[in-house]
């Protein structure tokens, strides 16, 4: 089975985890901006959570079904409309063939994760289906939607949610879904500023203190040139009197980095494998969705934190995962 692209929206990909292992030879990460509405979607549908989903940025696309397809909604608020009747989100829900599946502009966060049961069938580059748009390779043609296409999934578990399906075959509606979601995180869907905590980086100590000071104690906002490679942050420049001189080596997702000019610059998913510029901080895991959904212009705080602190967070979500995880798993046959 088949959606077919009718509107593209902004920026629809196709992404996963993350392409890992590669960046020894130049080739980045990618992956989804926003993991946990990622795993989420994926758990709905009954799919492993590295399987890969649809992210939508600002503007959703529109697609016609040629099947039956059970999918869920998850991360930020498009609107969602199956045949102009709203789509709940953060649930499974059955939608029949030849409904038309349409998001609109994003009223609140910045992306959405579209998950269908039993995955988006595009070949893997390197061990992931994640798009690498710079690259041009991985998702669907290496490159972001367009009008026209044909997008493949694969084949579904039929026994899962037999209510559900049972639903939807008795009557003539457009789609069927269970009285029950999951609980979505919606601290950034809510108007901020953002407090973001991160772990000092290895050159905090060779940043003079009154700019440590500064970034600590002042609002940033999100750039209009920012996107999935790096937030590029507008506020009180982080200037320092003497240059500091680093050896370029291997950044990751939420390296906070300060450039000659002091605008300070946060790497995303997308990130490049290597960078020469001060590190002023690591952005921990457990707030990173929390900045994937923040759209340009959204304001932000920093709090540093202790390495065992970021530990704890992580660990939290993962618990709160699996909590999830095992409630969804209860219900879906019910």
């Amino acid at each position: 089975m088949a959606l077919k692209v009718l509107r593209a929206g902004i920026l629809s990909t196709i992404q996963d985890l993350g392409r890992w292992g590669s960046q020894r030879y130049g080739v980045p990460v990618s992956g989804v901006m926003d993991e946990f509405s990622h795993r989420l979607a994926n758990i709905l549908v009954g799919n492993r959570e590295d399987a890969a989903t649809l992210e939508m940025t600002l503007v959703g696309p529109g697609f016609t079904l040629s099947a039956d397809t059970l999918l869920a909604v998850c991360g930020a608020d498009f609107e969602a409309r199956v045949n102009g009747e709203s789509l709940p989100k953060a649930r499974p829900v059955l939608v029949r063939a030849g409904s038309a599946l349409d998001f609109g502009p994003c009223r609140r966060g910045c992306r959405a994760y579209l998950a269908v049961a039993g995955g988006f069938d595009v070949e893997p580059v390197l061990g992931s289906r994640s798009t690498f748009l710079r690259g041009a390779f991985g998702g669907w043609q290496g490159r972001a939607l367009r009008r026209g296409d044909q997008l493949p999934t694969r084949q579904a578990d039929p026994a899962l949610y037999p209510s559900v399906h049972r639903k939807l075959r008795e009557t003539r509606a457009p789609m069927a879904y269970p009285n029950w979601a999951a609980t979505e995180r919606v601290e950034a869907l809510t108007p901020g500023p953002h407090l973001i905590r991160f772990v000092r980086g290895r050159h905090w100590s060779r940043f003079p203190e009154e700019v440590r000071e500064t970034f600590l104690s002042s609002e940033y906002r999100i750039g209009s040139n920012s996107d999935r490679q790096a937030y590029r942050l507008m506020g009180p420049l982080l200037l320092a009197r003497d240059s500091i001189e680093v050896i370029s080596s291997g950044v990751t997702f939420g390296t906070i980095q300060v450039p000659p000019d002091g605008e300070p610059i946060v790497l995303m998913a997308s990130r490049q494998t290597t960078g020469g510029y001060p590190r002023l901080g690591e952005v921990v895991a457990a707030d990173l969705p929390l900045l994937a959904q923040m759209p340009a212009g959204a304001r932000l705080r920093f709090q540093a934190v202790e390495l065992a602190a970021a530990q704890t967070l992580l660990f939290e979500r993962e618990r709160e995962i699996s909590r999830m995880q095992e409630a969804l798993s209860m219900r879906a046959r019910a």
